[in-house]
């Protein structure tokens, strides 16, 4: 496939040309420098195909250099976290932080915990965690970072143990002025402090703004669990609107079970949705009645159960022991929150014969490139994740600003700067795309929107 998308105005045949083989020349050396890094090279192809239109418009960008810069990160740090279980045993995971751009301002970006975690992960979650802190326009670079531990199963001192082995080596290189981590997949309020207690007593001081996601009893921001999931919706909202539709009485599923997946639903259910499928990692639960937000809160958040126990309080719903099989659950919208990958180019076929009129990513690349094409082919209303989930480092960024003022907001202040800045992510997406010829392609005018102020900021600052 070309990395160049079918113009929609026209441009000079050089031009064009020369960028072409421009892209197609450093996506190459890219797979060459970074062998076996499937994810990392989906997100580098899905950016470049984005960004043609930018480059013919705008040379200077490849005078200088700027893709080859980005697409390098500016620190990879890998490292061991040896941890002892209850019954004494020794392990050793591998620990890593990516901090890929900083020309906005300090690295920011989460911590997974999940045995998938590699290098490729790590990067690819780290290069669009540039371009989704650029579009909140909020002063703060990208990074990303984990390990390949998995909490599942392991008791609260163990993953305390975990923690506290991880942040020591973490904490050299990590500061409120320098990388401010989060939590991701497998690190919640419990894990960030533990984290932010071992920082603590290894740098001997209170630094509040080190880390975010932090318990509301030691600087953690209101709504900042809600952030994620809420955004996406807030988003939606923003791109049924431009069709002149409503989330009001819309049939939505949504994958997961998450944080980013349960304040997805419950907003959506504020603005009167009918939420009837959600998942975990061992299947899902479709509810013809609608999904009972209260018991998934209790299986998931109170009682850390499976998404199945669903059926056993509410025995008209059905339980699915096969959690790629949600996509064939007819919707008018659908919310991929759970994974990277979990919508193929046969889901996305499933989902636009049954009907489907809106799908935004809550979780990161939850996509493949074959289904987005899909989407944008059969003009369905398309959020990418770097847009419609930035709500949650959002919020990370407004819970930065809290500490440094010593200060602490309501959560419906939190909640209406949330607001805001979704809606001037979406409008700033809809004026790129227009300005360079797609209108309504919200994945190529996201990634130029968040390119170009990174680009024009590096160019500024005399990193070329």
């Amino acid at each position: 496939m070309s990395l160049i998308k079918e113009k929609k105005v026209s441009d000079d045949k050089s031009s064009v040309e020369n960028v072409e083989n421009y892209l197609e020349g450093l996506y190459k050396r890219v797979l060459e420098r970074n062998p076996n890094e499937g994810e990392f090279h989906q997100a580098v192809e899905l950016i470049f195909q984005s960004l043609s239109p930018v480059l013919i418009k705008n040379p200077i960008y490849i005078e200088k250099g700027i893709l080859e810069q980005l697409v390098e990160p500016e620190r990879v740090i890998t490292f061991r976290v040896p941890w002892v279980d209850d019954n004494g045993k020794v392990h050793v995971n591998r620990g890593f932080r990516v901090q890929f751009n900083s020309a906005l301002g300090p690295y920011k970006g989460g911590l997974r915990f999940h045995p998938s975690v590699n290098l490729s992960i790590v990067k690819f979650l780290g290069l669009e965690q540039i371009f989704k802190n650029s579009l909140t326009g909020q002063p703060i670079g990208g990074g990303k970072g984990g390990a390949d531990f998995d909490p599942k199963g392991k008791s609260d001192n163990e993953i305390m143990r975990f923690c506290r082995s991880f942040m020591t080596e973490l904490a050299k290189y990590i500061g409120p002025d320098v990388d401010i981590p989060a939590g991701d997949i497998g690190v919640g309020a419990r894990e960030i402090g533990y984290m932010f207690g071992q920082y603590k007593k290894i740098r001997g001081t209170f630094e509040a703004g080190v880390l975010t996601g932090k318990g509301l009893n030691y600087g953690g921001s209101l709504a900042r669990k809600e952030a994620t999931g809420y955004g996406t919706i807030y988003f939606v909202k923003e791109m049924l609107n431009s069709a002149n539709l409503t989330l009001q009485d819309s049939t939505v599923v949504v994958s997961g079970s998450g944080n980013v997946s349960i304040y997805a639903m419950e907003k959506a259910l504020e603005f009167g949705a009918n939420v009837v499928a959600c998942s975990d990692s061992s299947g899902y639960i479709y509810d013809p009645n609608g999904i009972n937000l209260d018991t998934v809160k209790q299986i998931k958040e109170v009682e850390s159960g499976r998404i199945a126990d669903y059926v056993a309080i509410h025995p008209n719903a059905e339980f699915v022991d096969d959690c790629s099989k949600i996509w064939t659950v007819p919707c008018d919208i659908a919310l991929p929150c759970a994974t990277q990958n979990e919508i193929d180019e046969a889901d996305a076929k499933l989902l636009i014969a049954n009907g489907v009129k809106a799908v935004a990513e809550g979780a990161n690349m939850p996509s493949t490139t074959e289904a987005i094409d899909l989407f944008l082919e059969n003009d369905i209303l398309f959020g990418p994740a770097k847009a419609a989930n930035a709500g949650g480092v959002a919020v990370s960024s407004l819970e930065m600003a809290q500490n440094s003022m010593r200060m602490s907001w309501t959560f419906e202040e939190v909640d209406m700067k949330l607001q805001e800045i979704m809606q001037n992510i979406y409008q700033n997406c809809v004026a790129a795309a227009e300005e360079y010829g797609y209108p309504g392609n919200l994945v190529i005018g996201s990634d130029i929107a968040g390119f170009e102020k990174v680009a024009n900021a590096m160019i500024e600052q005399g990193v070329v």
